[in-house]
């Protein structure tokens, strides 16, 4: 036993005796080799700094079995260093490949950097939800009708990517969807996931659009399994109902020209686009509306009825209604008081809160 430790120590500790070391120094390969072996090793991480890393390793190996052929001479050297080398060469092929696949065609990248970089979303939560829609982009012709009010199911979700959207209803122009936006958000917050509905406004292409459109029970899934986008999808969605309320709003105001804020409970009775279209003989109409009934003819006194001298004559003129210039916010009820008969009657009849015209000049 202790022969044997006594072996093993001197193997250890003492270097193997070399019979004569060589006078020369190796070729000119052999060092190259060492110095791309050198750099490759000082890679960094990421998809890049592996292909630094197998790259320069790859050229090294390869270094070395042309040493190994023409200057040592030995065949396992030239076996090991091409193994390695093919290693590495495998290694590479791998990365490019899975570039490759997980390149984002030119609107998903575009979609990307303007919505998803300011909010520092990680590409890998971004590449699930283009997974979503089968990155499929899908086009719309010039008059070309996404959606039509009352026949159209509520069954997706769609992002505009370019072009340009009108919502209108009843044919009134409501606002404009632009690139970015979502066209559906607010039918997409209203209807339950366990519920079916269909379109309440109508979706015209103005100009040739492309978007894309997410499955309404595929995006569900997806937003029942990740809880970050979810919160993400939450965001972007409230920001963008509140532009379309916003882009509403602008387009609500009274006969007068006063602008209504559209979260007023009283703005059910906001006609403008009916007093505005009456003009002048709405006036008129609203006089006779409010002027009160004739009182019967009395019979002429005799004289022998006594009169009381001190009695004030009876009133046969309504009081002044005040001047506008004096009126500096008008309430619901003196908005619904100036509103012409037929105009409120053809309103409550559709059941809808009206919207004024607006002229809307071409952008």
């Amino acid at each position: 036993m202790s022969a044997d430790s006594s072996a093993l120590d001197q193997r250890l500790w003492q270097g193997p005796v070399c019979a004569g070391w060589k006078q020369d120094v190796e070729g000119a390969l052999y060092h190259l080799a060492n110095c791309v072996l050198l750099l490759g090793f000082m890679g960094g991480s990421g998809v890049y700094g592996c292909f630094y890393l197998f790259g320069f390793l790859g050229t090294g190996y390869v270094c070395c079995v042309l040493w190994g052929w023409f200057n040592a001479c030995g065949l396992d050297i030239v076996i090991w260093n091409f193994l390695l080398a093919t290693a590495c060469l495998l290694q590479l092929a791998h990365l490019v490949y899975r570039l490759r696949k997980d390149t984002l065609p030119e609107e998903f990248h575009l979609l990307y950097r303007t919505l998803c970089v300011p909010l520092q979303v990680p590409m890998q939560a971004y590449k699930e939800i283009v997974r979503c829609c089968e990155e499929q982009v899908l086009t719309l012709a010039t008059e070309q009708t996404y959606a039509v009010e009352g026949e159209t199911p509520i069954d997706r979700l769609s992002l505009l990517l370019s072009g340009r959207v009108r919502v209108s209803q009843d044919g009134q122009f409501l606002h404009y969807i632009f690139p970015y936006q979502f066209m559906d958000s607010p039918e997409w917050e209203s209807l339950p996931p366990s519920e079916e509905g269909v379109f309440q406004v109508t979706l015209t292409a103005e100009t040739p659009c492309s978007y894309i459109s997410w499955p309404r029970k595929s995006l569900h899934l997806l937003l029942a399994k990740e809880r970050y986008i979810s919160r993400l999808f939450s965001v972007l969605l409230g920001y963008d109902i509140s532009e379309k309320i916003y882009a509403l709003n602008e387009k609500l105001f009274a006969k007068f020209g006063l602008c209504f804020d559209i979260r007023l409970p009283s703005l059910y009775h906001v006609l403008g686009s009916a007093a505005s279209d009456a003009g002048p003989e709405s006036e008129k109409e609203d006089e006779e509306v409010h002027e009160p009934a004739a009182a019967p003819p009395q019979a002429a006194p005799t004289p022998d009825q006594h009169m009381p001298s001190c009695s004030p004559p009876p009133a046969t003129h309504p009081p002044a209604r005040p001047s506008r210039a004096r009126v500096s916010r008008p309430d619901s009820d003196g908005l619904a008081s100036r509103i012409p008969l037929h105009s409120y009657s053809q309103v409550m009849s559709t059941g809808q809160a009206p919207l004024a015209p607006v002229n809307t000049p071409e952008l």
